[in-house]
């Protein structure tokens, strides 16, 4: 299993924008479905989106379509989260996780925590003005 790192959060005030990274060490991301959630404090880790593992099809949870997207850079093995248009509400730990399954993994829906692995540490992102 690849281990994970996050980057790229801070603090950035409502309407702005921020780009997250996740690297892995080890094994690398491209056999996998690479998910991004989120933890406000006193909140459950929420899946907000998903790029496939063979055809980088992709899925956001509501409040982030039109916002957010994922993108997978293979010649660097690195996935991106573009953020724009950002609400307080937005303000959390950034997790990024590989999926579970044995084969191609394809993003139908938002991801659920339970079915991703090899977390990292996280991004912490504060929408503050």
């Amino acid at each position: 299993q690849p281990r994970l790192v996050e980057s790229g959060g801070g603090l950035v005030q409502p309407g702005g924008s921020l780009r997250l990274s996740c690297k892995a060490s080890g094994v690398g991301l491209r056999s996998y479905a690479i998910g991004w959630f989120r933890q406000a404090p006193g909140k459950e880790r929420e899946g907000v989106s998903c790029i496939s593992s063979d055809d980088d099809t992709t899925f956001y949870e509501d409040s982030v379509k039109g916002r957010f997207t994922i993108s997978r850079d293979r010649a660097s093995d690195t996935v991106y989260l573009q953020m724009n248009a950002l609400e307080p509400e937005d303000s959390a730990i950034y997790y990024c996780a590989v999926d579970r399954a044995l084969g191609p993994y394809h993003c139908l829906a938002s991801p659920s925590p339970g079915d991703f692995q090899s977390w990292g540490q996280g991004t912490t992102v504060t929408v503050s003005s």
